[in-house]
């Protein structure tokens, strides 16, 4: 059930309701996600327990870079697709054409606490979000952005202290030159699928993607990597044999 009419009050009508999938995204509980928080160097762990489960989620640093470096968020996807207009940008300005960017209505059909995640295309050289889209994120409480794709107006972004990772940076805008398709449906970022749902870890390593079944299995064994690493790190730092250590991870895995 699509339930729009529960957002009428939010929704600014950017985009026909049509191609809004649903405004009903599964979410973890606040308790799983608090969990995630409380632990250190979240990518790179949960990025090698995807990998012995057999998951792609994880994309670098250098491919979608933090704008405010040190910020980690978690939280469950919310998902917009764009592709490119048709129409040419000076056509568009001339004419007052309606811009086709809607990410508005993506935080309103949104909670709080979700991560907002934008299919550009990779056109990683025009913007889909910018400062006033921070600043209504912010407002209603998103967790932080993901955006395959350019954003600008850093400096406000910046000031604002809203977490965004993109791959590009750019003052071009992307009125005339992009369109938004379709809102909470698949989208692939970085070659790596997102479902509405899915959980977002983000921190300055970059970004991984959990799918929803596989939440509370990659939580429990994050936690285990995580009390494996501290007791290797006491032992390195007491000055313990290596024989002691391999007791509790063999060196290949350090």
């Amino acid at each position: 059930m699509n339930r729009l009419q529960d957002y009428e009050n939010r929704l600014m009508g950017l985009i026909p309701p049509e191609r809004i999938k649903t405004a009903d995204v599964p979410r973890p509980s606040q308790e799983i996600i608090d969990a995630f928080y409380e632990m250190e160097g979240l990518t790179p762990t949960i990025s090698d327990i995807l990998d012995s489960l057999g998951v792609k989620g994880a994309i670098p640093a250098s491919s979608l870079r933090p704008v405010i470096p040190g910020k980690k968020i978690v939280g469950p996807a919310i998902t917009i697709r764009y592709i490119p207009e048709r129409i040419t940008p000076d056509y568009g300005f001339a004419n007052q054409e309606k811009a086709k960017l809607a990410d508005r209505d993506l935080y309103a059909i949104g909670k709080e606490g979700d991560v907002p995640v934008f299919d550009a295309a990779g056109l990683k050289d025009i913007s889909v979000m910018g400062g006033l889209s921070a600043l209504v994120a912010k407002k209603w409480k998103m967790a932080g952005n993901i955006v395959d794709g350019g954003v600008r107006d850093i400096d406000t972004i910046r000031q604002l202290d809203y977490p965004v990772w993109s791959s590009g940076q750019t003052p071009i805008t992307g009125k005339y030159r992009v369109e938004a398709i379709e809102i909470n449906v698949p989208i692939t970022i970085q070659g790596i699928r997102v479902h509405p749902g899915d959980l977002i870890v983000a921190d300055d390593s970059g970004v991984v993607v959990v799918p929803f079944e596989k939440i509370e299995v990659v939580l429990e064994k994050t936690k285990e990597a995580a009390e494996k690493e501290k007791k290797i790190t006491e032992l390195i730092e007491s000055g313990a044999s290596i024989e002691e250590m391999k007791k509790i991870l063999p060196p290949s895995k350090w």
